[in-house]
């Protein structure tokens, strides 16, 4: 099996080569970009495992990048950004974002978040491409929310970790503990607003009353249990 392959887009080239130097001693295959249209260019030949883009690019907005990112490929996005505040980092999660990494960083908790998603991404059981549900359809291979009617919604790659978490545990509490480990990323504020954003996504992309959600149910002080009756196709 192939190494993972990380792809790094940052215009600083001291940065990339940081970068490119600790992946590939921590056994990871690395391409590097300067520019967003070089990386988008790449994109088409071969998708990535993680992709680590900063925000701050010469010739695109990072944010609606990373955007597009979560939900035209399958790979999980993690911001590296001279950004620290708080509204970055809640902006870019909320775009899609799997991670958000503030420079100036340690490398080495750059090789342990990747590693996590990538652990995160595989502990989750692969029941199969599509699920319905209550109405819905989800299309994991295509990123796709499809309601009775035929009309279909588009989620990313950060939502399609936590639905399909929840499609594969059906009407059983899973504890924020229990998400921390399935879906990895770095315990603490930061993976509980993640979480609490991805689930205000997709309770939105289900047409959910957020005062009484039907589906996706708080449990407060426990988790989240998921009360719909799955079938995997």
């Amino acid at each position: 099996m192939s190494a993972p392959l990380v792809t790094i887009l940052d215009d600083e080239p001291e940065i990339r080569q940081i970068l490119t130097d600790v992946l590939e001693d921590a056994g990871f295959r690395t391409q590097s970009f300067a520019r967003a249209r070089e990386f988008e260019a790449s994109l088409k030949r071969v998708t990535p495992d993680v992709c680590l883009v900063d925000l701050s690019l010469p010739d695109t907005d990072g944010l609606t990048l990373v955007h597009r990112l979560a939900l035209e490929q399958g790979a999980a996005v993690i911001i590296i950004s001279g950004r620290a505040q708080v509204q970055d980092r809640v902006t870019g999660l909320e775009l899609g974002a799997d991670d958000y990494i503030t420079k100036p960083f340690d490398p080495a908790e750059v090789v342990a978040r990747i590693r996590a998603r990538l652990r995160g991404t595989r502990t989750v059981v692969q029941a199969g491409n599509t699920a319905e549900f209550n109405g819905w359809t989800a299309h994991f291979d295509r990123y796709v929310l499809e309601d009775g009617t035929g009309s279909e919604t588009t989620f990313s790659h950060a939502e399609s970790e936590v639905l399909r978490l929840f499609l594969e545990s059906p009407k059983r509490l899973i504890s924020r503990a229990q998400m921390q480990e399935m879906l990895g990323g770095a315990a603490g504020e930061s993976f509980d607003r993640a979480m609490d954003v991805r689930i205000s996504r997709l309770r939105t992309k289900l047409k959910e009353d957020p005062k009484n959600p039907r589906l996706i149910k708080t449990i407060y002080g426990a988790g989240y249990i998921f009360l719909g009756d799955v079938v995997w196709r």
